[in-house]
């Protein structure tokens, strides 16, 4: 483990702070309670028209590929981010319903920014998680 640094801490907090934002709340809600993800075919007709629900997607999911950025490229502490986060693991299992069709539209590196976080974090978790007791 990197000793996190003060300067993790308020980055830290301040993407804590995005993520209480009134709009970002309700986008976060949608996502995680009223979201039902469909194949990128479906989804694609519906991209960029300016629904609620089309700018909560791109609100969620953009906020945590910004973040993943930042912790996969050392500018947030991974283990403070690792120990104090987990949202992400919900946003990519409905992205990852429909992200292959969309990175043939977008490219291949749209929200492997956030694929590439979740699969960190997981790692992560078996190493340092270790002394916690398995269920039996």
């Amino acid at each position: 483990m990197t000793k996190p640094t003060h300067q993790d801490a308020e980055l830290l907090l301040r993407l804590y702070k995005m993520r209480r934002e009134p709009e970002m709340r309700k986008a976060r809600m949608w996502f995680q309670t009223a979201y039902q993800p469909k194949s990128w075919e479906e989804t694609k007709p519906g991209y960029l028209k300016g629904s609620d629900e089309e700018r909560y997607l791109r609100m969620v999911s953009s906020y945590w590929s910004m973040v993943a950025s930042m912790v996969n490229l050392g500018i947030q502490n991974e283990d403070l981010f690792f120990s104090t986060n987990g949202e992400h693991f919900g946003v990519w299992a409905k992205c990852k319903t429909w992200v292959e069709g969309a990175r043939k539209d977008m490219g291949p590196s749209y929200l492997k920014d956030l694929e590439i976080l979740v699969a960190k974090h997981e790692a992560w978790r078996k190493k340092h998680w270790e002394y916690m007791p398995h269920e039996k």
